[in-house]
């Protein structure tokens, strides 16, 4: 059982951490070199990257980090031992839950309202459609980042403590 318990956590360290790298590379990266394009190259570039992003891959890493945050809690809980590594765990289900609400709740739909905007000509309603989406989402994008890095903080404390018995 203390096999699967470590394997769980191991896998679930490494889903949060490419998680975690995917949001804190469109802060740093994506979002400040397309900061500095035109508003006709910025919107279709989010309308292809939103495109891009939704994929098994993706998916894997976006629901399956939860999944075996999940799993290694139940094992840890259920499955016997110390439960040192169990509050660690606990707070890291919670921390990517809100990355997951956030995604949700107000990432994608500002991406369904940038896709839904289509890509106008006139150069005015280009330049608001960029303004009603770039502001918030990088805002939103930055806090997800935030819990998701302290997720993976947990987890990976939470291995530590898992290989030396706790």
């Amino acid at each position: 059982m203390r096999a699967l318990q470590g394997v769980s956590l191991v896998g679930a360290v490494l889903l949060t951490g490419v998680s975690a790298g995917l949001y804190y590379g469109f802060a740093v990266a994506v979002m400040p070199g397309l900061r500095r394009a035109a508003d006709r190259t910025f919107v279709e570039g989010m309308q292809r990257i939103n495109a891009a992003i939704l994929n098994g891959w993706f998916l894997l890493v976006f629901v399956g980090s939860l999944a075996l945050i999940l799993t290694a809690g139940a094992l840890r809980l259920w499955g016997g031992g110390s439960t040192g590594t169990l509050p660690w765990i606990a707070v890291a289900a919670v921390l990517y839950l809100a990355v997951l609400v956030i995604t949700m709740g107000f990432n994608v739909p500002l991406n369904d309202a940038l896709d839904a905007g289509g890509l106008p000509r006139d150069p005015e309603r280009l330049a608001g459609l960029r303004e009603r989406f770039e502001g918030a989402w990088n805002r939103w994008n930055v806090v997800r980042t935030v819990c998701n890095t302290a997720a993976f903080g947990c987890l990976a404390w939470a291995l530590v403590r898992h290989g030396n018995g706790s």
